[in-house]
């Protein structure tokens, strides 16, 4: 398909970046599909670092960019050299990195902001009509980023996190796990992933559905 994609990275867990098997599952398809990817991150201190043993915290700091760099295998870039009109699209993997380091949603609920850099480089994507592929708890950053009326989804439409999604000005759509909710004004897919997956493959057949779409969109524009 030889699509350029953009994905952009959390850090490296669930608890404290990106959702392994959501990362993973989406480098797969996307390599499946021919596309070409670049992951990117931001150059930050996480929030903090969570033992998944025993999912305490750890008196330890670590760096966004190079705990991601451990999913891209190294191909990895500085999020500050992210450029919209360098890609056909851009995605972004869940955990609870995308609601700790991307946002603070994890603490501040509807009343969150989204990190500045993040912003930028996703609302270029949007103002250029280029699709935007966000899973799990990564969609509770959409009202900022395409404005208030998007359609998302978390998945349960009865969960906390989408009642906050409404709150922020968004319209929440239940979705199964194997499903994805397509916002076709703003370009936007999004699917539940480990908001609802029980198991990897339950994860990845929403998160190929995401992959597909969006590639499926960029011959769209």
């Amino acid at each position: 398909m030889n699509k350029k994609i953009a994905v952009i990275l959390s850090g490296c867990g669930v608890y404290d970046g990106s959702e392994i098997y959501e990362s993973v599952a989406t480098l797969l398809r996307l390599d499946q599909r021919g596309a070409t990817v670049q992951c990117f991150a931001p150059n930050i201190p996480q929030l903090h670092v969570i033992n998944h043993m025993t999912g305490e915290e750890m008196p330890e700091t670590r760096n966004v960019l190079v705990e991601s760099a451990r999913l891209a295998r190294g191909a990895i870039k500085d999020l500050a050299e992210a450029r919209a009109e360098d890609f056909d699209a851009l995605i972004v993997p869940g955990g609870f990195g995308a609601a700790k380091n991307l946002s603070d949603f994890a603490s501040q609920g509807a009343g969150c902001k989204v990190l500045p850099q993040v912003l930028s480089v996703a609302q270029a994507f949007a103002q250029a009509g280029k699709p935007v592929g966000m899973m799990c708890i990564a969609p509770t950053m959409a009202t900022q980023i395409f404005g208030a009326g998007v359609i998302c989804t978390l998945g349960h439409d009865d969960d906390a996190a989408a009642a906050a999604v409404r709150e922020m000005g968004a319209e929440h759509q239940a979705c199964e796990v194997s499903d994805i909710v397509e916002d076709s004004n703003h370009r936007l897919v999004t699917t539940p992933a480990y908001m609802l997956a029980q198991s990897i493959s339950e994860a990845a057949s929403g998160i190929y559905k995401l992959v597909d779409r969006v590639l499926e969109m960029t011959a769209e524009s």
